[in-house]
This record gives C-alpha cells, structure tokens and sequence, in this order.
C-alpha cells in the first residue's frame, strides 16, 4: 500500500521502521505482563462485578434492575445522555472544523480551553456550577426570584454532565481533521458549493468513523459519570439519582446484591463501548486501506 510497509513488514518491524531485534523471551514475557496487569485490574473486577450480582439468584437481579428506584435511576441516566451528547456533538464538530479548518486570534486559548475538563477534577467541576447556581450562589439570589432549580434539580445534572463529557467529540475529530487538510473543501467550494453542502457532501462523510467513536466514548462517559452529579443532584431517590449514585446508596444501605445489580448495568455499558469501538476503528482501517489502493499507483505499491 502507498505511504506505508505491508502489513506482514509492520509485524516485524517498529513504528519508526526499525527493525524489532528483542528475543522470543523478552517479547512473550512482555506481553505476559501487560496480559497478567489486565486480567487482575480490569477482568477481574468485571467478573467480580456479575458474580456478586448473580449471587441471590436470577430472581433477585431481577428484583434489583426493575425496582421502581432503579428504573428512576436508569430513565434519568438516559435523559441525561440523551441531552448532553448531541449538544456535545454539535460543540465537537463546530469546535473541530473552526481549530483545523481556519487560523484566527485565539485558537490555541480554544484548544487548551477545550482539553480543561480533562485537567479538572469531576468534582471540582460540580462545585463550579454550585458556586454559580446554588442557593447562595452568584446567579443564586435569581433564580430562587423565578422560581427556577438548577442545583439538585435535573438542569444542573445534564449541565454538569454537558462539562465533563463536552472534550470527547472534539478531542476525535481535531487531529483527524487536521490530518485531512482543506484541499477537498477548498476544490468543492471552487466547483460551486455552499458551505453547508461542502460540510454534509465532503466535510462530513471524511470523518464519520471519527465522529462515531467520539459519540461512544462521550455516551459511555455521560451514562457512567460519578463525581460532578454527585455534586449537584442531592442525591433524591426517584428525582435525582443516576445510576452510579444509585449503585452507591445501595452500598451504603449494605444491599450489596441490588448494588452489583445495578452496577453490572454500567459493566455491560463499558463492555458494549469497547466492542463499538473495535468495530468502529476496523470499519475505518478498511475503509483507509480501500482509499489507499484505490489512490494512483495503489495497486502497484
């Protein structure tokens, strides 16, 4: 293929083109490590998690997933997710075609400002919209005037999920977007379309997978998120309550088989995520290598 070593020459070779030189021991016992360091934190606990749920029996799992609480629990998780990811999507792609499509004052204070709630603790971030929409906040005073809730209220959680799930879409497609350049939208514009028909006929289909992958690690992160919710829900049973904060109130009430229950719900989130991803970045090794045999001279490379 063009651009790149065959597949066989990667295998026996690094990612600078070096050839790889380590023994048959040195390799296996590296891989024995990373092998071993996943099986005890991830699968372990992953295992850990269904067993202790399965422990009462099929009736008693079922018991914990259908209990008024947690269906609450699991409604608001999902009208939380589905509020923040499309209004994250539209951030991410606007805030990715602006940083690698055009050059203006400020890009880099854009990036950086993107990339902070990577920086911030979720819990931080929680006491962030506290300061600004509590009680005895700034905005505090007017919106008890109004009669309008934000903190432990459903507004404050979809805002605080909103901040520590808003990077993922953007952080997706900013490299890759780079990588592209603006030579397509540049000819398709040249050819006479309009921006919007060089966003959904050029823009867009270029960076599908990218966008895809970034929604699913953003889902995953808005259905699974612990500490800026804990923050400003307050914790109300059948108000505010998402899922991992009812897994937490079942462990502190000592229900442990209701709490695993509840928790292998997000375990099959992180499990489903990981195989939408694999399925995600093959679908796009594919589709890069057809472009790359379909380019001049592909066939030949």
């Amino acid at each position: 293929m063009p651009g790149g070593p065959s597949l066989t020459v990667q295998s026996e070779q690094g990612p600078a083109g070096r050839a790889i030189t380590e023994s048959r021991l040195v390799r296996w016992t590296l891989i024995g490590v990373a092998l071993v360091f996943l099986g005890f934190f991830l699968v372990v606990p992953l295992v850990a998690v269904f067993v202790q749920a399965m422990e009462k029996g099929l009736e008693a799992y079922w018991a914990a997933i259908v209990d008024p609480m947690a269906l609450s629990a699991i409604w608001l998780t999902l009208i939380t997710a589905a509020i923040a990811v499309p209004v994250n999507v539209l951030f991410g792609v606007t805030a990715a075609w602006a940083i690698a499509k055009f050059e203006f004052r400020g890009k880099s204070l854009l990036v950086t400002l993107i990339d902070l709630p990577f920086a911030v603790s979720p819990v931080v971030s929680g006491l962030v919209f506290v300061l600004l929409f509590g009680l005895q906040g700034w905005m505090g005073p007017w919106l008890k005037e109004h009669d309008i809730r934000i903190i432990f209220a459903v507004p404050g959680i979809v805002l605080a999920t909103m901040f520590v799930t808003f990077p993922f879409v953007a952080r997706e497609l900013i490299p890759l977007m780079q990588a592209q350049g603006a030579e397509e939208e540049q000819a398709a514009l040249v050819l006479g379309a309009t921006g919007w028909q060089t966003f959904w006929r050029v823009t867009l289909p270029n960076v599908k997978w990218g966008l895809l992958y970034g929604i699913i690690l953003c889902n995953a992160r808005a259905m699974g998120e612990f500490g800026a919710v804990s923050v400003v829900s307050g914790h109300i049973r059948g108000q505010t309550n998402t899922v991992p904060l009812h897994v937490e109130i079942l462990y502190n009430e000592y229900n442990f088989s209701a709490a695993f229950a509840v928790a292998s719900l997000l375990a099959m989130l992180a499990l489903v995520t990981l195989a939408a991803k694999n399925v995600v970045a093959w679908k796009f090794r594919r589709e890069l290598a057809a472009q790359e045999r379909r380019a001049p001279g592909g066939e030949q490379a």
